[in-house]
Formats: structure tokens, C-alpha cells, sequence
């Protein structure tokens, strides 16, 4: 008898052992990739000290948002990726949201969720094939998603605005496409 408490002993000390062992081999990934995406004071801060130079800001901002950015997140591994938030003054919640990522499936729309989308369409911007999506946010505002590809990154723009404000935003973030086979003399 002695015997086989003992031994159920070892084998429930074993269990334990294995499962304290598999949990942090789960855990480990987290430890290793933790502080990978973190926050930055400035846009300034994103370029000098994860060396990424083309950071997506728009010249064009509708009336009531606040400069600087609210919030500046980024990242180098596993993918590059920055976001930016920006409120409106004397607002609390971001009232846009820029996202570039070099992950096509990366996403941010946490803090600015579209809920009903009303309406989703294709829109050629300067060259790039823009997807539109215009709907509310969680609280029946209205709010609108852009996404393209930038080189070799995926642009995301969302705002808690109509889709003509979001498409003056986008539109002042690309250039326009150079056109093959011509050459301008200066």
C-alpha cells in the first residue's frame, strides 16, 4: 500500500513537472518577441532608433485634430509596422488612426472598430487601388477605412469621419505613381 501511494506521489510530481514545463515553453515565444512593438514619444524617435525612414504622415488634416501624434507605437520585428493616433481637441478617444505595416494582415482597428459597414469599394488614388469602406463606429458615428499598398507596405487609414475627409487624408500621403517612359528635363 505504501507502495502505491508512493508512487502515485512520483507520478502526480511528474504531471506537475510536465505541465509547469509546457507552460513555459508557451510562454517563452511571448518573453522573446515581448517589447517588440512599444511606444515611441515622437515620429522622430520611430526613424532614428528603428532606422525606418518612409513613415506615412499625412499633409492634410480635417479641422478639430490635434498635432502631435497622441500616441506613436512601432516595430521592426517580426515585420516593420507604426501607428499613429490622433485626437480630436479635448477628445479622450483617437479619432484617427494610421497604420502601415510591412504584414498585409496586420490590423488596428481596436480603438476605432467599424461596426456596420454600409458600403465597400474599390477607388483608384494616383496610380494605387485604394479599398474604401464607410460605415459607423461602435457608437453610430460615422467612420471610414482606407487601405493600399505602398511599396512594401500595406497603408491603413481609419478615421471617425465620412469617406471625403478620409479620402483628402489619403490623398495626402501618396504621390503620384512616375510615369514610364517619359523623362522631365529640369
Amino acid at each position: 500500500m505504501n507502495k502505491r501511494i508512493l508512487s502515485l506521489i512520483y507520478f502526480l510530481i511528474t504531471v506537475v513537472i510536465l505541465v509547469a514545463a509546457i507552460k513555459i515553453i508557451n510562454y517563452l515565444p511571448m518573453v522573446i518577441q515581448a517589447g517588440t512593438i512599444r511606444e515611441y514619444h515622437s515620429i522622430e524617435e520611430v526613424r532614428s532608433k528603428l532606422n525606418i525612414k518612409d513613415i506615412y504622415i499625412p499633409t492634410y488634416f480635417p479641422q478639430g485634430l490635434v498635432w502631435p501624434p497622441s500616441l506613436v507605437l512601432a516595430q521592426d520585428k517580426p515585420f516593420t509596422a507604426v501607428i499613429t493616433e490622433f485626437k480630436k481637441a479635448g477628445k479622450e478617444a483617437p479619432a484617427l488612426i494610421l497604420s502601415q505595416s510591412a504584414s498585409a494582415t496586420f490590423r488596428t482597428d481596436e480603438k476605432i472598430r467599424l461596426r456596420g459597414i454600409k458600403e465597400k469599394i474599390s477607388y483608384p488614388l494616383k496610380g494605387r487601388n485604394m479599398m474604401l469602406e464607410a460605415g459607423v463606429c461602435d457608437n453610430e458615428e460615422p467612420c471610414s477605412r482606407i487601405t493600399w499598398a505602398e511599396g512594401r507596405y500595406t497603408i491603413t487609414v481609419t478615421a471617425k469621419s465620412e469617406p471625403p475627409d478620409l479620402l483628402k487624408i489619403a490623398e495626402s500621403m501618396v504621390h503620384r505613381l512616375p510615369t514610364r517612359g517619359r523623362h522631365e528635363k529640369n
